[in-house]
């Protein structure tokens, strides 16, 4: 098994792992740091001697020692059991279900915010690192570092465990109300899972295939479980939209390919096809939510044969529609793109200027980003110019630097 394998399986199996031992323990903190431990001896340990049989029946075997040895605070046997557990870990039998989406469900504590529950959810269940969520939700990494920390010492202060919810989660398990809440910050946090995926953030590819796959796994358990949530269902058909372009989104060498210029050809047909039917059951419903909206865009660009058969006027609407139920500079940023297609691009650059005052766009490489290619359009040769290499110093992606350099050195003014 290569290395990339290992941390695939491991990424797999850590959420399974920890939703195991909050369950049985409810120690949520010191649950997180046992199974990192465990984590940690099965990387060490697994390349070398091999997998065991039941991986997972491993890791909670060792994490559950380490818990154990930490509520016991016995130094002794800590550094005894340290030195002997890899060697002699008998697999306990674990039962054959997976704790991921309820783990999901017992991060978003009735105790954090909304964006505490977010970023400890994040960090347990899809295993982004602190500078990962940070760029996720436009705040430095040091905002994020403390707000994570604060969460942890919230979920002390309210008696350093979760309530576990029994039965399923659409009966019978979590009243009614308070699954609401904790479904739409559980939804959040899938989406930007899924984000982080599809386009990382850092680092030299475009896409983290494994958070991609994960996040849609994970929105089908909770679709599963509740089959007649409009909400959920837009986001999966969102997330199977969005995912079916991967194949034509960079070249061969890994350059980036914008969604003008891709070989709609070689778009995954059955997850377009998966898609669309989900999208039509969710607008179906009685009421408009942000990921149907959000979906109803991506079937938009899925249905056009090629970019210049994009209903563009249709997509300017329902970003209308959903910048007015759900505010946000990145739905105004697309809603600028799409304008600029059905008006021209000095109507789109006008839009684009209402988000100058946003703290939370300032620098942001996709604003400069657009407005760059909205100057392009518009014949300013040397303002396009300036703005590239600004988004392209803006961003920590190398995917998405390489391609806006080439831009600017495509536009860049003669000496």
């Amino acid at each position: 098994m290569t290395a990339p394998d290992f941390e695939d399986l491991l990424r797999g199996l850590t959420p399974q792992v920890l939703g195991t031992l909050v369950r049985r323990y409810g120690r949520f903190e010191g649950c997180e740091d046992a199974v990192q431990e465990a984590v940690l001896a099965a990387a060490v340990q697994w390349p070398s001697e091999g997998v065991p049989d039941n991986p997972r029946g491993w890791l909670v075997t060792v994490a559950s020692r380490r818990l154990i040895d930490q509520v016991r605070g016995d130094s002794a046997r800590r550094e005894r059991e340290r030195a002997t557990a890899a060697a002699q870990v008998v697999p306990e039998e674990v039962p054959d279900t997976d704790d991921t989406l309820l783990l999901l469900f017992l991060c978003c504590h009735p105790a954090l915010t909304a964006a505490s529950q977010t970023a400890l959810t994040l960090r347990a269940v899809g295993g982004l690192t602190t500078a990962e969520i940070a760029r996720a939700f436009l705040v430095p990494e040091a905002t994020m570092a403390a707000r994570i920390s604060r969460a942890k010492q919230r979920i002390r202060a309210a008696g350093g465990s979760f309530e576990l919810p029994g039965g399923s989660l659409s009966e019978g398990g979590i009243p009614a109300d308070e699954r609401e809440e904790r479904l739409r910050v559980v939804l959040h946090v899938l989406y930007l899972i899924f984000n982080e995926g599809y386009t990382a953030s850092s680092g030299g590819e475009l896409h983290r295939l494994d958070l991609a796959r994960e996040a849609i796994r994970l929105t089908r358990m909770v679709r599963a479980q509740l089959p007649e949530d409009g909400e959920v269902a837009g986001l999966l058909a969102l997330m199977l939209l969005t995912h079916a372009r991967r194949a034509a989104r960079t070249t061969a060498s890994g350059d980036l390919v914008p969604l003008a210029a891709q070989d709609r050809t070689v778009w995954d047909r059955a997850l377009i096809e998966e898609g669309t039917a989900l999208v039509k059951e969710a607008l179906a419903g009685p009421e408009l939510g942000p990921y149907r909206l959000q979906a109803a865009i991506a079937a938009t660009h899925a249905d056009a044969a090629s970019a210049g058969d994009t209903d563009w006027r249709q997509v300017y609407a329902l970003y209308l529609i959903l910048e007015r139920i759900a505010p946000n500079p990145m739905v105004t940023l697309n809603r600028a793109v799409a304008l600029a297609e059905t008006e021209g691009p000095e109507t789109g650059l006008a839009l684009l200027a209402t988000l100058d005052a946003d703290t939370r766009m300032a620098g942001h490489h996709r604003l400069l980003s657009v407005r760059a290619h909205l100057l392009e359009r518009a014949g300013d040769t040397a303002g396009a110019y300036e703005y590239y290499r600004r988004a392209a110093r803006a961003t920590a992606s190398l995917a998405e630097r390489r391609y806006l350099e080439a831009r600017a050195g495509r536009v860049r003014p003669a000496r």
